[in-house]
Protein backbone atom coordinates (compact mmCIF):
# COMPACT_ATOMS: atom_id res chain seq x y z
CA UNK A 1 0.00 0.00 0.00
CA UNK A 2 0.91 3.68 -0.88
CA UNK A 3 -0.27 5.76 2.17
CA UNK A 4 0.10 9.80 2.71
CA UNK A 5 -0.22 11.33 6.09
CA UNK A 6 -1.14 15.13 6.09
CA UNK A 7 -1.36 17.16 8.62
CA UNK A 8 0.45 19.83 10.87
CA UNK A 9 3.50 19.94 12.01
CA UNK A 10 2.44 17.55 15.57
CA UNK A 11 -0.26 16.27 14.64
CA UNK A 12 1.10 12.69 15.39
CA UNK A 13 2.08 11.23 11.56
CA UNK A 14 5.64 10.33 12.63
CA UNK A 15 3.95 8.36 16.02
CA UNK A 16 1.10 6.42 13.19
CA UNK A 17 3.70 6.20 10.72
CA UNK A 18 6.05 3.61 13.59
CA UNK A 19 2.80 1.66 14.00
CA UNK A 20 2.04 1.34 10.57
CA UNK A 21 5.42 -0.15 9.71
CA UNK A 22 5.29 -3.18 11.52
CA UNK A 23 1.68 -4.02 11.24
CA UNK A 24 2.54 -3.44 7.23
CA UNK A 25 5.96 -4.07 6.46
CA UNK A 26 6.92 -1.14 4.36
CA UNK A 27 8.92 1.84 4.44
CA UNK A 28 8.38 4.88 6.70
CA UNK A 29 9.42 7.71 3.91
CA UNK A 30 10.10 11.12 5.95
CA UNK A 31 10.99 13.52 4.06
CA UNK A 32 11.64 15.99 6.99
CA UNK A 33 13.92 13.23 8.32
CA UNK A 34 15.84 12.40 5.08
CA UNK A 35 15.84 16.78 5.27
CA UNK A 36 17.28 16.85 8.34
CA UNK A 37 19.97 14.20 7.18
CA UNK A 38 20.96 16.41 4.44
CA UNK A 39 21.22 19.32 6.72
CA UNK A 40 23.65 17.47 9.20
CA UNK A 41 26.05 16.93 6.13
CA UNK A 42 29.32 19.53 5.41
CA UNK A 43 27.87 20.74 2.35
CA UNK A 44 26.62 22.92 -0.28
CA UNK A 45 23.81 21.17 -0.58
CA UNK A 46 23.13 20.65 3.56
CA UNK A 47 23.67 24.46 4.25
CA UNK A 48 21.14 25.22 1.73
CA UNK A 49 18.58 22.80 2.83
CA UNK A 50 19.59 23.53 6.78
CA UNK A 51 18.43 27.74 5.69
CA UNK A 52 14.80 26.37 5.01
CA UNK A 53 14.63 23.97 7.78
CA UNK A 54 15.65 26.70 10.48
CA UNK A 55 13.67 29.17 8.88
CA UNK A 56 10.40 27.14 8.99
CA UNK A 57 9.87 27.22 5.08
CA UNK A 58 9.56 24.50 2.83
CA UNK A 59 12.51 23.10 1.20
CA UNK A 60 11.88 23.65 -2.86
CA UNK A 61 10.07 21.46 -4.75
CA UNK A 62 12.25 20.09 -7.03
CA UNK A 63 14.46 19.03 -4.23
CA UNK A 64 11.91 17.66 -2.14
CA UNK A 65 10.95 15.26 -5.41
CA UNK A 66 14.32 14.80 -6.20
CA UNK A 67 14.85 12.93 -2.62
CA UNK A 68 11.88 11.08 -2.71
CA UNK A 69 12.10 9.58 -6.36
CA UNK A 70 15.35 8.42 -5.63
CA UNK A 71 14.11 6.58 -2.86
CA UNK A 72 11.27 5.05 -4.34
CA UNK A 73 13.46 3.67 -6.46
CA UNK A 74 15.07 0.97 -3.90
CA UNK A 75 13.50 -2.38 -3.72
CA UNK A 76 11.97 -2.20 -0.53
CA UNK A 77 9.56 1.14 -1.91
CA UNK A 78 7.83 -1.92 -4.45
CA UNK A 79 5.29 -3.17 -2.17
CA UNK A 80 4.28 0.08 -0.85
CA UNK A 81 5.42 2.88 1.05
CA UNK A 82 4.35 5.64 3.91
CA UNK A 83 4.84 9.10 3.20
CA UNK A 84 5.29 11.16 6.36
CA UNK A 85 5.29 15.02 5.58
CA UNK A 86 5.43 14.36 1.62
CA UNK A 87 3.88 15.81 -0.43
CA UNK A 88 3.68 19.10 1.11
CA UNK A 89 2.47 21.25 -2.01
CA UNK A 90 -0.11 20.78 -4.59
CA UNK A 91 2.96 20.89 -7.18
CA UNK A 92 4.17 18.00 -5.33
CA UNK A 93 1.01 16.07 -4.78
CA UNK A 94 1.24 16.71 -8.69
CA UNK A 95 4.10 15.68 -9.38
CA UNK A 96 4.07 12.38 -7.19
CA UNK A 97 0.86 11.74 -8.85
CA UNK A 98 3.20 11.68 -12.37
CA UNK A 99 5.97 9.49 -11.17
CA UNK A 100 3.42 7.13 -10.17
CA UNK A 101 1.98 6.97 -13.45
CA UNK A 102 4.87 7.09 -14.92
CA UNK A 103 5.30 3.07 -12.93
CA UNK A 104 2.13 2.32 -13.21
CA UNK A 105 1.28 2.98 -9.84
CA UNK A 106 -1.02 5.16 -7.39
CA UNK A 107 -1.55 6.02 -3.97
CA UNK A 108 -4.30 3.60 -2.49
CA UNK A 109 -5.10 6.15 0.82
CA UNK A 110 -4.72 9.77 2.29
CA UNK A 111 -5.17 10.21 5.72
CA UNK A 112 -6.02 13.36 7.68
CA UNK A 113 -4.71 14.01 11.32
CA UNK A 114 -6.77 17.04 12.47
CA UNK A 115 -5.81 18.24 15.32
CA UNK A 116 -6.39 21.97 17.01
CA UNK A 117 -3.45 24.64 17.07
CA UNK A 118 -3.26 24.96 20.16
CA UNK A 119 -2.67 21.28 20.83
CA UNK A 120 0.13 21.37 18.14
CA UNK A 121 2.24 24.18 19.29
CA UNK A 122 2.06 22.67 23.15
CA UNK A 123 3.17 18.98 21.53
CA UNK A 124 5.92 21.07 19.63
CA UNK A 125 7.64 22.98 22.71
CA UNK A 126 7.28 19.56 24.42
CA UNK A 127 9.11 17.48 21.20
CA UNK A 128 11.82 20.26 21.06
CA UNK A 129 12.66 19.55 24.45
CA UNK A 130 12.64 15.93 25.14
CA UNK A 131 14.45 15.46 21.24
CA UNK A 132 16.23 18.65 21.42
CA UNK A 133 15.20 19.78 18.10
CA UNK A 134 16.63 23.22 17.07
CA UNK A 135 13.97 23.44 14.10
CA UNK A 136 11.04 23.37 17.00
CA UNK A 137 11.43 26.64 18.20
CA UNK A 138 8.19 28.74 18.94
CA UNK A 139 8.97 31.07 16.53
CA UNK A 140 9.68 28.14 13.98
CA UNK A 141 6.61 26.59 14.61
CA UNK A 142 4.53 29.07 14.20
CA UNK A 143 5.98 29.91 10.99
CA UNK A 144 5.78 26.15 10.12
CA UNK A 145 1.93 26.14 10.90
CA UNK A 146 1.59 29.06 8.56
CA UNK A 147 3.43 27.50 5.77
CA UNK A 148 0.84 24.88 6.28
CA UNK A 149 -1.60 26.52 6.37
CA UNK A 150 -0.75 28.27 3.31
CA UNK A 151 0.49 25.15 0.99
CA UNK A 152 -0.28 22.33 2.48
CA UNK A 153 -4.12 22.79 3.15
CA UNK A 154 -4.78 22.67 -0.79
CA UNK A 155 -4.00 19.11 -0.72
CA UNK A 156 -7.19 18.47 1.53
CA UNK A 157 -9.50 19.27 -1.63
CA UNK A 158 -7.21 17.55 -4.32
CA UNK A 159 -6.84 14.68 -2.42
CA UNK A 160 -10.82 14.35 -1.39
CA UNK A 161 -11.69 15.21 -5.13
CA UNK A 162 -9.51 11.89 -6.27
CA UNK A 163 -11.55 9.95 -3.20
CA UNK A 164 -8.45 8.83 -1.28
CA UNK A 165 -8.96 11.78 1.63
CA UNK A 166 -10.03 10.03 5.43
CA UNK A 167 -9.91 12.21 8.06
CA UNK A 168 -8.77 11.05 11.75
CA UNK A 169 -9.30 12.95 14.45
CA UNK A 170 -5.53 12.96 15.95
CA UNK A 171 -6.89 14.98 19.53
CA UNK A 172 -8.06 11.09 20.23
CA UNK A 173 -4.89 9.23 22.30
CA UNK A 174 -2.67 7.75 19.83
CA UNK A 175 -3.70 3.97 20.11
CA UNK A 176 -7.58 4.81 19.36
CA UNK A 177 -6.45 7.04 16.38
CA UNK A 178 -3.97 3.60 15.39
CA UNK A 179 -7.22 1.76 15.63
CA UNK A 180 -9.60 4.36 13.32
CA UNK A 181 -6.15 4.00 10.78
CA UNK A 182 -6.70 0.47 10.64
CA UNK A 183 -10.17 0.41 10.01
CA UNK A 184 -9.59 2.48 7.07
CA UNK A 185 -6.39 0.49 5.80
CA UNK A 186 -9.02 -2.37 5.84
CA UNK A 187 -11.62 -0.71 4.04
CA UNK A 188 -9.02 0.26 1.25
CA UNK A 189 -7.12 -2.88 1.42
CA UNK A 190 -9.03 -4.10 -2.01
CA UNK A 191 -9.75 -0.62 -3.51
CA UNK A 192 -8.06 0.26 -6.75
CA UNK A 193 -5.44 2.66 -6.60
CA UNK A 194 -5.67 6.53 -7.03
Amino acid sequence: MRIVFIGPPGAGKGTQCKKLIDLLGIPHLSTGDMLRTVREQDTALGRLVGSYLDSGQLAPDHLVMRIVTLRLQKPDCIPGVLFDGFPRTLIQAQLLDEYFEQHDQGLNLVLQLVVQESALIDRLVRRAAKEGRRDDTYETIQARLNVFNQQTMPLIDYYRKKNLLVPIDGMQDPEVVFEAIQVELQKRKNAPIG
